[in-house]
Parts: structure tokens; sequence; C-alpha cells
């Protein structure tokens, strides 16, 4: 008998804590996500993600006694929407911080407001210029484009490629992209013997593509880029007979760049976070735990696919609650340095060691080099 009463008094108790948090004034979380347009493979599962996740939070009684808000906006892929809506957010809905950008030119519209307002923001873009130079409210949870050229650079150079055809996008991921990516080949001994970009809504990348097979002593080719582009460009691979290595960047790690791409992806290699192989890591990896419970949460709640991109959303807002609940309140100065000081978070994108000088914490080893085979993600032997 007295183990039902303390079973029913905990269950109460709970109850209670739940009811009081949401009866408190809410910690209000801003977010601008590319929903829709070129990046909504992208946006849309990172607010997938932070939808999931703020419902389960407030359900287990929220932060530090209040209930989570989620304020969201959809930028459409559009950096100078971003920008107006990041605004919105401070002036307007008074958002205690902010996750978001779902691009790397978003961000960048959105850095100037939230330092110049002093409001924590957490980048999901991708682009090293996001924390560097170092920021004082941004921070950022993805792996970054030097960190990825340096991965391809170094599988290229094990399978002895040394000359390689660069295609990158013109967006801002693209273009931060293609600088690292050059500086990284000059860096690690690789020629680039074409150079050549793309626009975020071409439907084809066929004529860049011709020149490049048609150069001699090409020995692999590069793409860097984001959303549908890469997938189009891949299918254009195939159709002009290219057989060729194939690499791509770390924009590509969604379901849907399998799905737009069909048969032409496979054989692809690329970096991304251990997430995306969760099922096939081995048992002691640090990481299995927390990829494989966000994998089936995701999928549980809404029955599709999981990517690097949410992942990058659930990091995001775990920090942000980790680093409120440690302040114990939602003082913007004190979150921010708490923020800045998170060390050994095991994330969806790999283990975070943040510091002063260091407002991204991930370092090369939270990049696995995958391959496409047979229409799945597999560790690229």
């Amino acid at each position: 008998m007295n183990k039902l009463v303390k079973k029913w008094a905990l269950g109460a108790t709970l109850a209670l804590s739940a009811f009081a948090a949401l009866a408190a004034d809410p910690i209000k979380i801003g977010s601008v996500l590319s929903v829709t347009g070129p990046a909504a493979s992208l946006g849309e599962p990172e607010l997938q993600t932070l939808q999931m996740y703020v419902e389960a939070i407030n359900k287990a009684g929220g932060v530090i006694g209040r209930p989570l808000q989620l304020v969201h906006y959809d930028d459409g892929s559009d950096a100078n929407k971003a920008n107006g809506f990041t605004k919105r957010l401070i002036e307007d809905d008074k958002v205690d911080a902010i996750i978001g950008g779902t691009t790397t030119g978003a961000t960048m519209s959105m850095v100037p407001l939230v330092e110049r307002a002093g409001v924590p923001f957490i980048s999901l873009g991708g682009a090293v210029v996001i924390v560097e130079p170092v920021k004082k409210f941004t921070f950022k949870v993805s792996h970054t484009d030097r960190m990825a050229a340096q991965k391809i650079y170094e599988d290229m150079k094990k399978r002895g490629i040394t000359k390689v055809a660069l295609l990158t996008e013109t967006s801002g991921f693209g273009q931060s992209g293609r600088k690292e990516s050059e500086a990284m080949a000059a860096k690690m001994g690789i020629t680039l013997v074409a150079n050549e970009t793309f626009g975020p809504k071409d439907t084809d990348m066929s004529p860049q593509l011709t020149k490049i097979k048609n150069i001699p002593g090409v020995q692999a080719v590069y793409i860097f880029g984001l959303g549908q582009g890469p997938a189009i460009a891949t299918k254009n691979y195939r159709q002009l007979g290219i057989t060729l290595p194939l690499y791509h960047s770390h924009g590509i790690a969604s379901e849907e760049f399998i799905k737009l791409a069909g048969p032409a992806a496979e054989g692809v290699r690329f970096p991304a976070a251990a997430l995306l192989v969760a099922d096939k890591l081995p048992a002691n990896d640090p990481q299995k735990p927390v990829v494989t419970a966000y994998a089936k949460a995701y999928r549980d709640k809404w029955k599709s696919d999981v990517s690097t991109f949410g992942g990058h959303a659930y990091d995001a807002l775990t920090i942000l609650d980790n680093a409120i609940k440690k302040v114990g309140s939602t003082d913007k100065a004190k979150v921010c340095d708490a923020l800045e000081a998170t060390k050994g978070y095991v994330g969806t994108a790999g283990v975070v060691n943040m510091s002063a000088t260091d407002h991204m914490g991930l370092d090369e080893s939270a990049f696995r080099l995958l391959e496409i085979k047979k229409g799945e993600w597999t560790l690229a032997q």
C-alpha cells in the first residue's frame, strides 16, 4: 500500500510541477528557419525538431520552472527576410534567445542584429565565418566548411587523388565553402584544375560539368552546396557519363538528397555527423545513445527519416536549455557566458567543448566520412 501511495504522490508532484511551469511566464525561444525555398530540406526538420522537443520539455515541467514558447518564422530561404524576422523577434516578440539561421546567408544577416541587441544566438548554418572571428552573442552547432574540406581531401589523398575539379554554389554557404576548400587544397597538396560555380536556384549544371569533363587530368569532382542544387548537379553528372569519384560537402546530409538524386547518388562520398549512421555505430561509441534516441523520437513523431540538420536543432535547444538551467535565469549576458562554458556535451554533431575563443566546440573527430550505397548511408571504407 505504501508503494502505491508513494507512486501516486510522485505522479501528483510531477503533475503539479508541470502545471506550475505552464502557469509561469514563458521563456521565449525565437527561431528563423528556411522551411520553404531551396533550403527547405534543411529547415523543415529543424523546425519539426524544435517543435517536438519544446513540447516534450514543457510536458516534463519546462526549464527553471517556466514553459518554453517557440516563436518561429519561415524566411523562405531568403537572407533579407531572415533579417526582417530577426528584428521582429527582438523588438516585437521580446525573445530571450534565438535558434536559427538555417543557411549561412541567413545567419550572417541576423548576426549584426543579435550582437547589437545582446541576444543569445545559436546558428544552425555551416560556414566558419559565423564564428570566426568570435562574436560575443553568436554560437553555432554544425560542422564547418573548413572541417568538411579537410575531411574530403584527407580521403582523396588516401586514394591517390590530387587533381580535383571544384563546383560550388554561389550562396553564402557555397561562397565560404569555396574559399575554405581553396585554402585547404593549397595546404594539403591538392590541385584544383577547375573551379566552377552554380546558383542556388539553377536547374541545370550540365554546362559547368561538361567543361569539367573535358579538362584533362581530373581525378575527382567535389561539389559544395546545399538543398536542391547538389542533387540536380549529381543527376547531371551521371547523365553526362562522368565516372570519376564524386564528393559532396555536408550540405547534402539529408534523406531528401537521396530522394532527389535517385540512383545518381550511388557512390557519392561526403562528411557528415554520426546521426546518419546511428544504427551502424559500434556499441561503445559515446554518441550512439544520443543519436539513436533522437532518431527514434523523430521517426516516431514525424514518420520521416532523420537528417543532420534536425540534429543540429536538437543540439542547439539542448545546449541552450543547459545554459539557462546553469544560471537559473534568462539573463542574456549570463546565458551567453554559460553557453561559452559548455564542456563535454555529447550531441548529435559530436562532443562539444566551447570556450571564449571557440563558439562551436567541435573538432575534426566529430565528422564521419560516409558513402551512399544502394540508397543508404554507410560508413566509407
